[in-house]
């Protein structure tokens, strides 16, 4: 097996303790400060691939969201013209289906796109019977930052579809006071700050050390059931150890991190919530966190799927207005467009911050979809996806794919999975298994 290892940033050096004074002595040129080729890495770093999920619930209007063209040469309907600034940088994937059974009306659709796995009998409340896409990326990236993954709510107390294991939900976090907090408060370290050095971080990793230990001995002794619970819990610990660790690291030097204002508490207006400018502030604390290596997986979970948020100007809640309201439900496609133009500003956000000879978002593969094609009918097929960003350099955009054969949503998952590094052969069980990935995606 070839290890890669990352590469060192050539202002690296061995720092350490002389007579009580800190002491440090440069490195001389190595080779793990290049590139494969002998040449320097841009902006002397080697620029983390990210993933993203930007999801929403109730769906979208087909003949408003799927582009006339295919190809290059395709434009924006007008629930996805708000992407046109970005155009170049995203790919509209179109007649694509999730092959599990439909038992869930707004369910089935987005566990089996984000877990391959059908749903797990919900009896009302949604349960993937598989990890979500977002915690398989963090699973095998999350390690190297100090947040394994980062989830966000857009709707006040969402509960989001971000699954760690098997109806193990990951709580996402929907007040951007709380979120700021978390990222950036006192913790928080900038490029050129000294790391933390508390002498209460060694006691609590001994402890840690102490319970993980002990944890392995329970281990033996637990049924079967209980030995999952433990080893969910066991996922939580050691996500702590991790970021003990790198509270003592120094702070990757990226040039564009810099520390967010702190946001103010975002209230309800006359019962409706602020959602865009919800949206707006968590968006820009994700796409910060992104910038300071943070954290690179994270997902925005804009609305539940069943959501019946109260719209401004909506004369009812989202969902009951996809099944109540007459004609070509004006009001239900405003809404849309409105969750759409979030997500675009989410996009140029990570469009605005350069790294290197690109930017964040063309180091960054982000994920738009939702929980079913056309809400009114509770579609699986044609389902919605967009996928933004090169992932950095291995996924094409620009360009709207169209299946006619009602391929395999899961082919999209497999597609990014594989972009963000993972070596994995098949996504999804059952129905939605597939060795294949959407091949127009993937950098050849």
């Amino acid at each position: 097996m070839i290890i890669r290892r990352a590469p060192l940033d050539r202002r690296t050096v061995l720092k350490g303790l002389l007579g009580g004074a800190a002491v440090s002595v440069a490195l001389p040129p190595l080779e793990a400060f290049f590139g494969a080729s002998g040449t320097a890495f841009a902006n002397e770093t080697n620029y983390p691939t990210r993933f993203g999920i930007f999801a929403w619930g109730n769906g979208v209007h087909p003949q408003y969201w799927i582009p006339d063209d295919v190809g290059t040469d395709w434009t924006p309907k007008s629930q996805t013209e708000a992407f046109s600034n970005v155009r170049s940088k995203i790919a509209i994937i179109s007649g694509m289906e999730v092959k599990a059974p439909n038992i869930d009306a707004h369910g089935s659709g987005p566990a089996g796109l984000l877990s391959g796995v059908p749903i797990l009998n919900t009896d009302g409340y949604i349960r993937f019977g598989g990890p979500s896409l977002d915690q398989i990326v963090a699973a095998e990236k999350g390690g190297d930052t100090q947040f394994r993954s980062i989830e966000l709510a857009v709707e006040p107390n969402g509960k989001g579809l971000s699954f760690n294991d098997r109806d193990s939900r990951v709580p996402p976090e929907s007040n951007p006071v709380a979120v700021f907090n978390r990222l950036f408060g006192p913790q928080f370290r900038a490029p050129g700050d000294e790391p933390i050095i508390d002498p209460s971080l060694a006691l609590r990793r001994s402890v840690l050390d102490a319970v993980m230990n002990d944890s392995r001995a329970l281990s033996n002794a637990l049924g079967s059931a209980d030995r999952i619970r433990l080893e969910q819990h066991l996922a939580a610990v050691r996500d702590l150890e991790i970021r003990i660790a790198r509270l003592e690291d120094d702070p990757p030097n990226l040039a564009a991190c810099l520390r967010p204002p702190q946001p103010e508490d975002v209230p309800d207006l006359e019962g409706r919530p602020q959602m865009s400018a919800r949206s707006r502030i968590l968006t820009d604390l994700a796409v910060m966190a992104f910038a300071c290596d943070l954290t690179r997986v994270t997902s925005c979970w804009y609305s539940d799927p069943l959501s019946d948020v109260l719209y401004p100007g909506a004369s009812a809640g989202h969902h009951q207005l996809t099944h109540d309201e007459p004609g070509d439900m004006p009001t239900v496609n405003a809404i849309t467009r409105s969750i759409m133009a979030d997500g675009a500003y989410f996009l140029e956000k990570l469009d605005s911050i350069q790294e290197g000879d690109g930017t964040l978002l063309d180091h960054s593969a982000i994920l738009f979809t939702t929980d079913v094609s056309y809400a009114r009918t509770h579609q699986i097929d044609e389902y919605p996806i967009l996928v933004a960003g090169r992932a950095g350099g291995k996924l094409n955009t620009g360009f709207h794919y169209r299946s006619d054969t009602k391929e395999n949503a899961c082919m999209v998952s497999l597609a990014i999975a594989r972009a963000m590094g993972l070596s994995m052969e098949t996504f999804g069980e059952g129905p939605d298994e597939t060795s294949q990935s959407l091949a127009a995606l993937e950098v050849s």
